[in-house]
């Protein structure tokens, strides 16, 4: 009989790459991990691991019992949903994972209408950016998690994971008022095609985007390469809030979602609406979707969501 926890362990080296990846995210020593899968695959009666240098690749067995891992896992996922439901009242740790302007925007709202709910839950938020929440929900790091994704960065699909939409936004062009008297407008033409002529008007000036490694990093990148041109990168900076005081200063100009803007817009910085958009989704363990708790926190985040704007809900 095959072992569940030897089951993961197998579909998170098939995601991590590494041996030494897998203990860290999972809290294990590198040797009991080697030591679970060699378990595994005496289990198996077969090879399921290729050692080449420090990585590990999985044979096509070891692939294929993958791809049944990951459904075991779901069922797993749904029976406790079922178990969970079944004894009624929601208590204890929600573990939630959420990005900086969502938790700011839209979580602390969605907190206190769950703690109206549902008293005895107790949530607890870690803000995770998008591209590690994946891995932290796998891990049963994470219960649930906001997650986003950009027109120029769709979110890939993630084996184990599933999403429901919450809230789409525009975004915008953030510019010194001084650098631009007169009101910014695309130019008319097919979809995009403004974007990019209004993009490339700031081909040579600095520009402030999010660090690397982060999905708005990508964003601010891959728009401007579909304009034409590299941005020329001077401030890299995470927080929109601290991005439009830099655009303010004269710093630069960069791409902030309509969450991002805080207040009533600083009358040094110029916003003019581009034609890509970022969608907010809820994500969580594929099969977990019918958990109360996870549920709970869904209907907590429709209630709480900010008044249509130029973003709308899904």
């Amino acid at each position: 009989m095959l072992d569940v926890r030897r089951l993961r362990l197998l579909r998170e080296l098939a995601h991590r790459g590494t041996i030494a990846a897998v203990a860290e995210a999972l809290s294990f020593s590198p040797s009991a991990v080697s030591q679970q899968l060699s378990v595994l695959e005496r289990e198996a009666g077969l090879p399921l691991l290729e050692r080449t240098g420090r990585r590990v690749r999985l044979t096509p067995a070891g692939q294929n019992l993958v791809r049944h891992a990951d459904a075991v896992l779901e069922l797993l996922e749904r029976a406790g949903a079922e178990l969970a439901e079944a004894r009624g009242g929601l208590a204890g740790a929600l573990r939630i994972g959420s990005f900086p302007t969502a938790t700011r925007a839209i979580v602390p709202a969605a907190l206190a209408e769950l703690g109206r709910r549902h008293p005895a839950l107790e949530p607890m938020v870690s803000e995770t950016d998008p591209a590690a929440v994946a891995h932290a929900l796998r891990a049963g790091d994470l219960d649930v998690a906001l997650i986003h994704a950009y027109d120029f960065v769709p979110a890939p699909d993630e084996p184990g994971l599933a999403t429901e939409p919450l809230y789409r936004e525009a975004m915008y062009l953030a510019t010194p008022t001084a650098w631009s008297p007169a009101a910014e407008t695309s130019p008319p033409g097919p979809p995009g095609t403004g974007q990019r002529a209004l993009l490339r008007t700031h081909a040579d000036a600095p520009w402030i985007i999010a660090t690397p490694g982060t999905l708005c990093h990508a964003m601010t990148v891959r728009a401007c390469e579909d304009a034409g041109f590299m941005p020329k990168i001077r401030h890299q900076v995470d927080e929109f809030a601290t991005v439009l005081a830099l655009v303010a200063a004269g710093q630069g100009v960069a791409v902030v979602p309509q969450l991002g803007i805080t207040g009533d817009p600083d009358p040094a910085v110029m916003l003019t609406r581009l034609v890509m958009e970022r969608r907010t989704n809820v994500a969580f363990r594929s099969g977990s979707a019918a958990h109360p708790a996870v549920a709970a926190f869904g209907a907590a985040l429709r209630a709480a969501l900010p008044p249509e704007r130029s973003g709308q809900h899904v």
